[in-house]
């Protein structure tokens, strides 16, 4: 079993289970992507509300039928370590996506340790203030209480990638991939990030509708 997508020929491994935690907007996009790569064995889709992770399985099934029997649903918690263990041990999970709420970042990276999964998230541990000197002294940064974990996931050989996002994150990949393959040198990179998206209900009213965790 490959655990990570890629051989050392460059090519997809033929054998990987996923396991993807929320199935809000990003576990869903993310889902429908899997479902037109033929590298997976099998995908599930876990969400504390099992109906929306089973909402995700049957819209592929319908849009995707050759790809239905590789793609499940579950309950999960993911406040919970056990309950991302769990989940993952069941689903034979190569690696656990961590597509929820970033608040849920420690458990669920804990609970895919603890499965001998490996792990990828799109936000980091979050950051804490100084206790005592919050405008002086820096307190706990962004990524710190992973960061801390790395002889420990080293150790299990395992390979957990934090904070792969967009910006930073998949931006990161391009430009490196840029500097690697495109360009003979390359002084400074940009990133610009600006949109114009507008949610509307029903009625065509703008609402408010963030398109990532506020």
């Amino acid at each position: 079993t490959c655990s990570v997508a890629t051989t050392s020929s460059g090519g997809y491994c033929e054998d990987m289970n996923i396991l993807i935690v929320g199935a809000g907007g990003v576990g869903n996009a993310l889902a429908r992507i899997l479902a037109r790569r033929s590298f997976i064995t099998s995908v599930t889709i876990s969400d504390y509300d099992a109906s929306r992770a089973g909402a995700a399985v049957e819209w592929i099934s319908k849009r995707h039928p050759e790809m239905a029997a590789r793609f499940h649903s579950a309950a999960i918690d993911a406040s919970s370590a056990e309950s991302v263990a769990e989940v993952a041990k069941a689903a034979g999970a190569d690696i656990v996506v961590n597509a929820v709420e970033p608040s849920f970042v420690k458990t669920v990276f804990q609970g895919a340790f603890d499965a001998g999964a490996n792990y990828m998230d799109m936000a980091m541990s979050l950051s804490h203030p100084h206790p005592d000197e919050p405008y002086s002294k820096t307190g706990e940064k962004l990524g710190d209480w992973q960061f801390e974990r790395h002889d420990e996931w080293a150790a299990a050989d395992r390979l957990a990638v934090v904070g792969c996002g967009v910006e930073p994150g998949l931006s990161d990949i391009f430009a490196r991939y840029a500097a690697d393959h495109l360009f003979s040198e390359v002084d400074e990179f940009g990133v610009r990030d600006g949109a114009n998206l507008v949610v509307t209900d029903d009625q065509g009213n703008e609402i408010f509708a963030p398109s990532f965790s506020i």
